[in-house]
């Protein structure tokens, strides 16, 4: 079954939007290319900047989410941005404009 994840970051001041873009636009590179990936997307949405993935398995996203670009943003996205992430299996992955709704009732704090 496929696994979803959801993200959503919330900057501290837009004068950190350049490396926030920066990180993001990497991490997304990566995400379309790694493997196990099945579709990758990213949507700002009343302020929070959210992605949305969907991967063949948990351990395929596990993956991508230890390797590269991305764990590089990892490292010190706290300096420029809050967030929470959640995932989760199903067959279908969510239509955007329900993202914001599971990110905050299944989301935990990163």
């Amino acid at each position: 079954m496929p696994y979803i994840s959801i993200t959503g970051l919330r900057l501290h001041h837009w004068r950190h939007y350049p490396r926030f873009a920066w990180n993001a636009v990497r991490s997304m590179t990566q995400a379309h290319s790694a493997p196990g990936n099945i579709s990758a997307s990213a949507q700002k949405i009343d302020g929070v900047h959210h992605t949305l993935t969907v991967w063949e398995d948990r351990e395929s996203m596990r993956r991508y989410l230890k390797a590269g670009a991305h764990r590089r943003a990892m490292m010190g996205f706290h300096e420029y941005a809050t967030g929470m992430v959640c995932g989760y299996e199903a067959d279908v992955p969510p239509r955007w404009e329900d993202v914001p709704r599971i990110w905050k009732e299944k989301g935990r704090e990163v």
